[in-house]
């Protein structure tokens, strides 16, 4: 296809998706929703990819209360206030969506938290919903508007890959506490600085021959970052959609090896393509990960998913949100070009910034482990926690023993020690029954400083029986080398064994 053909092309689609009338009318009912006052929305990862794109919209007709870990260093403007907020703690969580009329979850934990992470990114994505579901309830938010992944039809949930499955965990997790969710689902989001499509084209750039497993076969739909956008801005606030579940995609069903032919053609290069007849996913995470670059945390649930057809279904579709009017091809094109601008000035100022920033990251050294455990009948997180207090002691006889110092307060010792090797408060008035807060205070083994937030949690996932316990902000006091390989792994055996001495009381009824 030359040039003047793709040109003709692309000229019918545009002309074929000019905005239709009843979508006019959506924007006029959206616009109708902030008549006088301007509605005050709490945005999560205001810093992000999709965050910031979204604020600059929302300011047209929003006070925008945006949120992220590093919001402190950023300036406010008339209509954004910026708020660093971690949802991995609860006083975070509270504080960063106070005086929020709508709030839009943006969040997942693919990436590590901290410099050691131990747990799976599903277990970290319940806390940080949980933690932030809660939050809105307290703080009297109207309404969540969540972007999560197209779930395919016919397909059971433990079918689902780990990502999919996750994606609807925190749905349902974000349901639990009464705050009306919208939740949009989409499939692959054609835009710069993102995950999935970044990695496309980085494929595309570096293979001039790729070998095609089946997956590559497999149906999706895209959507334009900019379709994206309408959808989040023009569902935040209209609470007609309350409840609702909304699939959204772009005009055109395709296959990823479509969009890899369609993405060489408009990047000019010619590239060769081979089916195989195999669904070799595991075999595929490890060589996308190694031509593209990208972190193996976030492409291996990425990759995984591409088994799964994603499109959107005509169940889930509402009119004037659902379908997106931006070709693949126009948005492939933007997305390029807006990387190219992204990529010059990254250059331009990164001799700058880049001190800086290994600056900041050598300054904590601190830990986040999470595991699951699942709970007795009848027991809570309450229970998790004293049980835990009062088993450690007898599984690591004689060498812990665990003492009282006071008031909610425990101390353990090892062996023939006078100084507790870590000492922690619970914090009654921060606890319920669901969700136990140990705050570690003290210790040979925990550095503790003004700023320290370490604790012990146990988090109870609402309407089950599923009890997450995790350590956050842990900062070792032993040097790291030794620390990952000694102490870390004994806090992974000791939860292991926990975790074996709670199903054994569940499976003798005690």
């Amino acid at each position: 296809m030359n040039e003047q053909q793709r040109n003709d092309r692309q000229r019918r689609i545009d002309e074929q998706y000019r905005p239709e009338p009843e979508i006019r009318q959506v924007e006029r009912e959206c616009e109708a929703l902030y008549p006088k006052g301007r509605s005050r929305i709490a945005l999560t990862g205001a810093s992000g990819y999709i965050g910031h794109n979204l604020l600059q919209r929302l300011t047209e007709h929003a006070d925008v209360i945006a949120l992220s870990r590093s919001g402190d260093q950023r300036k406010n403007t008339e209509h954004v206030e910026w708020r660093s907020c971690d949802f991995f703690s609860m006083e975070d969580a509270n504080q960063g969506l106070h005086g929020a009329d709508y709030a839009v979850y943006l969040i997942h934990s693919m990436l590590p938290s901290a410099k050691l992470t131990q747990g799976t990114f599903e277990d970290m994505d319940v806390i940080l919903a949980e933690h932030f579901a809660r939050a809105a309830r307290n703080n009297g938010v109207k309404q969540i508007v969540y972007l999560s992944g197209i779930l395919p039809e016919h397909t059971s949930e433990d079918e689902l890959s780990r990502h999919l499955r996750s994606r609807l965990e925190v749905e349902r997790v974000l349901k639990s506490f009464g705050v009306p969710v919208t939740t949009i689902r989409a499939g692959l989001i054609v835009g710069p600085q993102g995950s999935s499509f970044p990695i496309l084209v980085k494929l595309v750039r570096r293979l001039p021959v790729m070998i095609l497993p089946r997956w590559t076969r497999t149906k999706t739909h895209p959507i334009a970052l900019e379709d994206i956008l309408n959808a989040l801005d023009r569902s935040i606030g209209n609470r007609t959609l309350d409840e609702q579940i909304i699939d959204v995609g772009g005009p055109e069903v395709m296959t990823y090896r479509e969009m890899m032919q369609r993405t060489a053609e408009i990047m000019d290069k010619k590239r060769r393509f081979f089916n195989v007849p195999l669904l070799t996913i595991k075999l595929s995470r490890l060589w996308v990960t190694l031509v593209t670059g990208a972190p193996k945390e976030m492409a291996y649930p990425l990759i995984e998913s591409l088994a799964h057809p994603m499109v959107a279904q005509r169940k889930h579709k509402v009119q004037g949100i659902s379908d997106g009017k931006i070709s693949f091809d126009k948005a492939a094109r933007t997305s390029l070009e807006q990387e190219e601008e992204y990529r010059h000035k990254k250059n331009s100022h990164s001799k700058s910034k880049k001190p800086l920033k290994s600056a900041i990251r050598s300054l904590k050294s601190d830990v986040r482990s999470v595991q699951r455990i699942k709970l007795p009948p009848g027991k809570d997180a309450t229970w998790a926690g004293e049980r835990y207090l009062a088993w450690l002691p007898v599984f690591a006889k004689p060498w812990v023993r665990v003492e009282t110092g006071g008031p909610d307060t425990y101390q353990l010792y090892l062996l023939g020690s006078r100084k507790p090797l870590l000492e922690m408060i619970y914090d009654r008035a921060q606890s319920t029954s669901e969700f136990a807060l140990y705050r570690i205070t003290g210790g040979t083994f925990a550095t503790v400083k003004e700023d320290h937030r370490g604790r012990l949690e146990f988090l109870q996932i609402p309407g089950t029986n599923i009890c997450v316990v995790a350590i956050h902000d842990y900062v070792p006091s032993l040097p790291w080398f030794i620390y990952k390989y000694t102490q870390a792994k004994v806090h992974l055996g000791v939860m292991y064994a926990f975790g074996k001495y709670v199903k054994r009381l569940i499976d003798t009824n005690v």
